[in-house]
């Protein structure tokens, strides 16, 4: 039986599927020229091996997980935009049209806010996490809302953080122009809130969660062309640590590392 009344399980199938091939060439295998595509920071590599005690294959395993997952924020946000476009009564507006939100929900029966006022349509504009925004980028993003309240008196505007530091739905509290303003129609909401406001189920995000693990596996199960990196660049930097005969092992992979940043640089280049 299928948990979940607000999204059949073929759509939300298909939206798993469609979020794990936005991973795209991050799921390519990594040689030591996609390696270092921005040049390595040698340094920093070292320091960490040495701090943490980590062997050097622990090191470069963990740069290429830190690259990939780089990327990867980009691609769960797209889960957690784009699955409420399968959501009854919402939109989730193409790039640039409908003002740039990221989801627009209308409800004619009115919706309900925690101090009590009701509006039929809420404008959102999403962000992964609750640290990742700027002054800059808050103040631009309030003036934004303060505008759509301007065009539209019965609307509210939401700031929905997947991962924020609480359960909330409060009315959102910034600085603009060195100034602390606040709205009651601009609010803070977590994303299990909004998921309760436009399911009318108290621990939607919840049920998500959930059952993800199992339909992910399931994706990567059936789809034949999926396949997972095998990664080479522990093998290409020990051929290149062979240069260098006359330092230990751990010294010459370091020094094949400083190579590939330093290879110009004063000393390095004899």
């Amino acid at each position: 039986m299928w948990k979940l009344k607000f999204i059949s399980k073929e759509n939300f199938y298909k939206h798993i599927q469609d979020t794990i091939e936005k991973y795209g060439e991050k799921l390519e295998s990594y040689d030591l020229k996609k390696f270092n595509k921005n040049i390595i920071d040698p340094i920093k590599l070292i320091f960490d091996k040495t701090v943490y005690s980590s062997s050097w294959n622990e090191i470069i395993n963990s740069e290429i997980f830190r690259q990939r997952d780089k990327s990867n924020n980009n691609d769960i946000g797209y889960f957690h935009q784009r699955i409420f476009q399968y959501i009854d009564n919402c939109k989730v507006p193409e790039n640039g049209e409908d003002g740039g939100w990221d989801v627009i929900y209308e409800n004619k029966d009115g919706i309900t806010l925690p101090e009590g006022t009701i509006v039929h349509k809420i404008y959102v504009e999403m962000k992964n996490k609750h640290n990742t925004m700027n002054s800059s980028s808050a103040s631009k993003t309030f003036i934004k809302m303060q505008n759509q309240l301007l065009n539209d008196d019965d609307c509210a505007c939401f700031l929905v953080e997947a991962i924020a530091q609480h359960s909330q739905n409060i009315k959102w509290e910034t600085t603009v122009d060195k100034q602390k303003v606040s709205h009651k129609l601009i609010r803070r909401v977590s994303m299990d809130q909004f998921w309760s406001l436009v399911t009318g189920e108290e621990d939607a995000f919840y049920k998500i969660c959930m059952l993800l693990p199992e339909v992910i596996k399931e994706v990567i199960q059936d789809t034949k062309a999926f396949s997972f990196p095998d990664d080479n660049v522990c093998e290409e930097i020990e051929e290149k640590s062979k240069l260098y005969p006359k330092l230990s092992n751990d010294e010459a992979i370091a020094m094949a590392f400083y190579m590939l940043a330093f290879s110009e640089y004063l000393g390095f280049k004899k």
